[in-house]
Protein backbone atom coordinates (compact mmCIF):
# COMPACT_ATOMS: atom_id res chain seq x y z
CA UNK A 1 0.00 0.00 0.00
CA UNK A 2 1.65 3.24 -1.33
CA UNK A 3 1.72 6.62 1.01
CA UNK A 4 0.26 9.60 0.12
CA UNK A 5 3.45 12.43 -0.40
CA UNK A 6 2.15 14.96 1.90
CA UNK A 7 5.17 17.08 3.41
CA UNK A 8 5.49 15.12 6.97
CA UNK A 9 5.56 11.76 5.17
CA UNK A 10 8.36 13.00 2.54
CA UNK A 11 10.44 14.67 5.71
CA UNK A 12 10.29 11.19 7.41
CA UNK A 13 11.71 9.91 4.30
CA UNK A 14 14.22 11.77 3.60
CA UNK A 15 15.38 12.11 7.07
CA UNK A 16 15.52 8.14 6.98
CA UNK A 17 17.67 8.66 4.19
CA UNK A 18 19.86 11.33 5.68
CA UNK A 19 20.88 8.86 8.45
CA UNK A 20 22.06 6.66 6.30
CA UNK A 21 20.53 3.59 8.76
CA UNK A 22 18.78 1.82 5.94
CA UNK A 23 20.27 1.68 2.38
CA UNK A 24 17.96 3.49 -0.62
CA UNK A 25 16.78 -0.10 -1.67
CA UNK A 26 15.80 -0.87 1.66
CA UNK A 27 13.81 2.25 2.00
CA UNK A 28 11.87 2.00 -1.31
CA UNK A 29 10.51 -1.18 -0.22
CA UNK A 30 9.87 -0.66 2.70
CA UNK A 31 7.63 2.48 1.51
CA UNK A 32 6.79 0.69 -1.58
CA UNK A 33 8.51 3.52 -4.18
CA UNK A 34 11.36 4.10 -6.42
CA UNK A 35 14.52 4.68 -4.65
CA UNK A 36 15.22 7.88 -7.03
CA UNK A 37 12.30 9.43 -5.30
CA UNK A 38 13.36 9.29 -1.66
CA UNK A 39 16.94 10.13 -3.57
CA UNK A 40 15.45 13.85 -4.46
CA UNK A 41 13.80 14.17 -0.99
CA UNK A 42 17.36 13.81 0.46
CA UNK A 43 18.62 15.83 -1.50
CA UNK A 44 16.05 18.80 -1.60
CA UNK A 45 15.98 17.89 2.30
CA UNK A 46 19.67 18.78 2.97
CA UNK A 47 19.75 21.56 0.38
CA UNK A 48 17.02 23.21 2.95
CA UNK A 49 19.12 22.74 5.86
CA UNK A 50 20.74 26.02 5.40
CA UNK A 51 17.22 27.85 4.76
CA UNK A 52 16.39 27.13 8.47
CA UNK A 53 19.72 29.16 9.58
CA UNK A 54 18.72 31.75 7.30
CA UNK A 55 15.22 32.45 8.36
CA UNK A 56 16.69 33.10 11.41
CA UNK A 57 19.24 35.41 10.56
CA UNK A 58 16.28 37.10 8.17
CA UNK A 59 14.13 37.71 11.40
CA UNK A 60 17.01 38.85 13.30
CA UNK A 61 17.85 41.57 11.00
CA UNK A 62 14.33 42.68 9.88
CA UNK A 63 13.97 43.51 13.76
CA UNK A 64 17.27 45.18 14.38
CA UNK A 65 16.14 47.21 10.96
CA UNK A 66 12.94 48.24 12.94
CA UNK A 67 14.90 49.40 16.01
CA UNK A 68 17.38 51.23 13.96
CA UNK A 69 14.26 53.10 11.60
CA UNK A 70 12.75 53.71 15.47
CA UNK A 71 15.84 55.49 16.42
CA UNK A 72 16.30 57.14 13.35
CA UNK A 73 12.42 58.41 13.89
CA UNK A 74 12.96 59.68 17.58
CA UNK A 75 16.66 61.57 16.35
CA UNK A 76 14.45 63.26 13.74
CA UNK A 77 11.61 64.37 16.39
CA UNK A 78 14.40 65.50 19.03
CA UNK A 79 15.75 67.56 16.18
CA UNK A 80 12.78 69.51 15.15
CA UNK A 81 11.62 70.10 18.80
CA UNK A 82 15.54 71.22 19.15
CA UNK A 83 15.35 73.81 16.46
CA UNK A 84 11.85 74.65 17.55
CA UNK A 85 13.39 75.87 21.21
CA UNK A 86 16.41 77.32 19.56
CA UNK A 87 13.76 79.86 17.25
CA UNK A 88 11.41 80.54 20.73
CA UNK A 89 14.29 80.53 23.73
CA UNK A 90 15.04 84.09 23.06
CA UNK A 91 11.20 85.18 23.96
CA UNK A 92 11.76 84.02 27.81
CA UNK A 93 12.77 86.41 30.34
CA UNK A 94 15.75 85.79 32.43
CA UNK A 95 13.33 84.45 35.52
CA UNK A 96 11.54 82.17 33.28
CA UNK A 97 14.61 80.91 31.92
CA UNK A 98 16.54 80.53 35.73
CA UNK A 99 12.85 78.83 37.04
CA UNK A 100 13.80 76.60 33.70
CA UNK A 101 17.12 75.76 35.03
CA UNK A 102 17.63 71.75 36.54
CA UNK A 103 20.34 71.86 38.91
CA UNK A 104 20.27 68.11 39.84
CA UNK A 105 19.89 67.08 36.40
CA UNK A 106 23.55 65.37 35.41
CA UNK A 107 22.74 64.35 31.58
CA UNK A 108 21.58 68.15 31.14
CA UNK A 109 23.55 71.07 30.93
CA UNK A 110 20.34 73.48 30.84
CA UNK A 111 22.40 76.23 31.93
CA UNK A 112 24.48 76.19 28.61
CA UNK A 113 20.97 75.58 26.79
CA UNK A 114 19.18 78.22 28.25
CA UNK A 115 22.12 80.72 26.89
CA UNK A 116 22.68 81.63 30.80
CA UNK A 117 26.08 82.44 32.37
CA UNK A 118 26.83 79.72 35.16
CA UNK A 119 26.45 82.43 37.72
CA UNK A 120 22.80 82.35 36.96
CA UNK A 121 22.47 78.93 38.23
CA UNK A 122 22.99 80.07 41.47
CA UNK A 123 20.62 82.75 42.21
Amino acid sequence: MRKSSNTEFMAKVALEAIRDEKTLAELSSQYEMHRTQIAKWRKRAIEGLGGIFQEKEAKLVGEKEKVIDELYRQIRKLKVENEWLKKNLHRLSIHEKRGMIEVYNKELSSVTFLWLQRSNRYY
